[in-house]
């Protein structure tokens, strides 16, 4: 098989390594398509210290069943079948501990962030029987990529709370900010705004739903209170810096709620007060549960029109060094890059 590996940083190769045999409980995948995450990116670029030279990434994937090993003859899988799978594996003994909170065993390990796992940017990957969800035939297979972004999107907004009529603020109009505004939609919010500063991305949530604002423009807080003609009940960041952050606690009404999805820098400088004496939360939010994405794998499979919106472009393996190149140097490229790995 080939696979993408992440010879050093900012150096990804397409190299030759064998085809996998599925052990007791696991399952086979032929990769069809592997959407680069940000967090990709920063394996990519070295910024984030989670992934390593020699490694093989990916972890939004879709594929196709090839090969079932011992043990899984009770599983209802079967070859040929269109599947993606939960990255998240918890060892057995966390299973009944972390119900409904997988994402919060400390024993967890991560397809494509574990160094020692071939993962998703490879053409044939192993993943254990109870990760594996099967979708239908149905739908088209790429959107199969886009059902762990949005799994994240969904815990995001659940950990926000955001309810029926809320005003949502989005902060940050990429990827997953994008997959945010189409999970708050699902939850019921009356009105979602997107901050943005890049234009194509502003029209692309524009086209998932959203009403956006350029941040440049005026202080975002009165932006927010001219767009929804009041604070924000909940505002999630998609960006994570100190001064989206802090633009989100002013932008949300006294005893709102603001969820720190974005991980752009690892320490903050907030305005206490402004969580303090206005009673706002402050929640953070990382990965998701397992039902998160079993929500996110059904809300998929029914191939909602907006999902073609988040893909803006498809490469081959050959394409895939420049794609991750680009994205690293911010080449406005406004949604999801995947990349084929059945061509």
């Amino acid at each position: 098989m080939r696979a993408l590996v992440l010879k050093e940083f900012g150096h990804l190769v397409v190299e030759e390594r064998p085809d996998p045999t599925p052990g007791h409980g696991e399952v086979q995948l032929a990769i069809v398509a592997t959407g680069i995450c940000g967090s990709d990116i920063h394996g990519f670029t070295g910024k984030n210290g989670r992934r390593v030279a020699g490694q093989i990434m990916g972890h939004e994937s879709v594929g196709r069943i090839v090969a079932l090993g011992e043990g899984t003859e009770t599983s209802g899988l079967r070859i040929g079948q269109v599947a993606t799978f939960n990255p998240l594996i918890l060892p057995e003994e966390d299973l009944k501990t972390f119900a409904g909170r997988e994402q919060h065993s400390p024993n967890k390990r991560v397809i494509g962030v574990a160094a020692d796992i071939v993962s998703a940017f490879a053409q044939q990957v192993l993943v254990p029987m109870r990760n594996i969800v099967p979708l239908p035939d149905s739908m088209p297979i790429a959107y199969g990529a886009l059902i762990e972004p949005i799994a994240v999107a969904i815990h995001a907004v659940n950990r926000a709370g955001v309810r029926t009529g809320d005003g949502v603020l989005v902060i940050g109009g990429g990827p997953i900010g994008q997959s945010i505004v189409l999970a708050a939609l699902r939850a019921g919010a009356a009105a979602v705004l997107v901050s943005e500063v890049d234009p194509e991305r502003r029209s692309l949530c524009e086209r998932l739903g959203a009403r956006t604002i350029d941040p440049r423009v005026a202080p975002l807080a009165e932006q927010v209170r001219a767009a929804l003609g009041r604070l924000a009940d909940v505002a999630l960041d998609a960006v994570g810096l100190t001064s989206t952050v802090n633009d989100a606690l002013v932008s949300t009404t006294f005893g709102g709620t603001v969820c720190l999805v974005g991980m752009g820098n690892q320490r903050l400088d907030l305005d206490a007060f402004r969580v303090s004496t206005e009673e706002r939360t402050l929640v953070g939010s990382f990965s998701y549960s397992v039902q998160e994405f079993l929500d996110a794998a059904e809300w998929v499979a029914r191939a909602p029109k907006e999902l073609g919106e988040l893909i803006t472009r498809e490469v081959g393996l050959e394409g895939a060094h420049e794609a991750f190149a680009g994205l690293a140097r911010m080449d406005g490229t406004p949604g999801k890059v995947l990349v084929r790995l059945d061509k």
